[in-house]
């Protein structure tokens, strides 16, 4: 029987260390991996996915629990949390259980290697058990288009829509973006497009990254808020736990903020701003799907570029996870590739 391929996810390098040189000694199990982040790990899984995963929730870039819901929300995968904040009956422990661990483990704040180099033998039999659970069975979650929110614009071959001096850009990312996004628009100056953004991001943690990146800018950069115009020299960020789409009055462009259900298991979803934006401004948009897990926005980058848009991918070798713009460019949404540090420029060049 094939080894059970495991990735240990932990920002301590003891935990690592020892994890990974314990369990080696298991016939049964196979160390794919150990990194200390989210991001990192991400990184690895576009490469091989693994079969199980040991994960801690207090980590850098990324919280685990918000790691666990995305890689349930894209790929569900048998994952086990191992931490000192999951003491049984706690809230933490709780949300981790109800996002889809299979099981929790906790881990002392002291005394540490100790207690790994114990509990080695139950963390593998929490593993060999893990590998055996049908975690898709836990998924509920029903996996929506962006018609729940809005129908598609009638198919018209880029010909019909009434062209004006006012572009937009629409950007779209998730795992990896939060650094993608400030390496393109610190590189903006205030003369740009205006730019509408989907970023995949819990509510409440958007207006924070948007206020941090109008303090780096030189354009202005806000979380979007119902009838905000977009015009030059502005970048507006959908807010977590809402739809955002482009409204079109006459020549001028604002946004709607909306609830609704998630789309492709996600609210903001890339697909309902791009197919927005294929509706209301045709050729007068420039698309970019950029680094991110999954496949959200890849029917409405298509949407875009059958409405005459132009439309970008970020490069393979310049994600952090290679899944979004992949997915757009199997559907046929992506007219070019270019890697991340080029997309600053071609936005500014679509400007002029």
């Amino acid at each position: 029987m094939a080894r059970i391929k495991v990735m240990v996810v932990d920002d301590s390098a003891v935990v690592r260390q020892v994890v990974a040189g314990m369990l080696a000694h298991d016939a049964d199990i196979e160390i794919v991996a150990a990194v200390a982040d989210p991001i990192l790990a991400m990184s690895r899984m576009a490469l091989a996915w693994p079969d199980v995963i040991v994960l801690d929730i207090e980590m850098p870039r990324m919280d685990g629990i918000t790691f666990l819901k995305k890689i349930m929300a894209e790929r569900p995968t048998p994952v086990i949390i191992c931490s000192t904040l999951t003491e049984k009956g706690t809230q933490t422990s709780m949300a981790a259980l109800a996002a889809g661990a299979v099981a929790v483990i906790t881990k002392p704040k002291i005394g540490l290697k100790q207690f790994l180099q114990d509990a080695t033998e139950d963390l593998a039999s929490a593993i060999k058990a893990a590998a055996r659970a049908n975690v898709r069975k836990l998924q509920v979650v029903e996996k929506n288009t962006a018609d729940v929110i809005l129908q598609a614009a009638p198919d018209r071959h880029g010909g019909a829509m009434l062209q004006t001096t006012e572009r937009v850009v629409a950007l779209g990312t998730s795992t990896g973006g939060t650094q993608a996004l400030e390496a393109v628009l610190t590189r903006l100056p205030r003369v740009c497009p205006g730019i509408v953004i989907v970023q995949h991001m819990p509510e409440k943690f958007t207006a924070e990254f948007a206020n941090r990146l109008n303090s780096l800018c030189e354009i202005e950069v806000r979380e979007g808020k119902t009838n905000d115009r977009v015009v030059p020299g502005r970048a507006i960020i959908a807010p977590g736990g809402a739809h955002m789409l482009l409204r079109r009055s006459g020549a001028q462009y604002s946004v709607e903020i909306m609830n609704g259900p998630l789309v492709n298991r996600h609210r903001p979803s890339v697909d309902v701003l791009f197919r927005s934006v294929a509706k209301c401004a045709g050729a007068n948009a420039l698309g970019v799907i950029m680094t991110g897990m999954g496949d959200d926005g890849a029917v409405g980058l298509a949407e875009m570029r059958k409405a005459g848009a132009r439309t970008l991918g970020q490069n393979e070798d310049s994600c952090v996870v290679y899944g979004m713009p992949k997915e757009a460019m199997k559907r046929g949404g992506v007219e070019r590739e270019v890697p991340l540090g080029a997309i600053a420029r071609e936005i500014l060049n679509f400007g002029t």
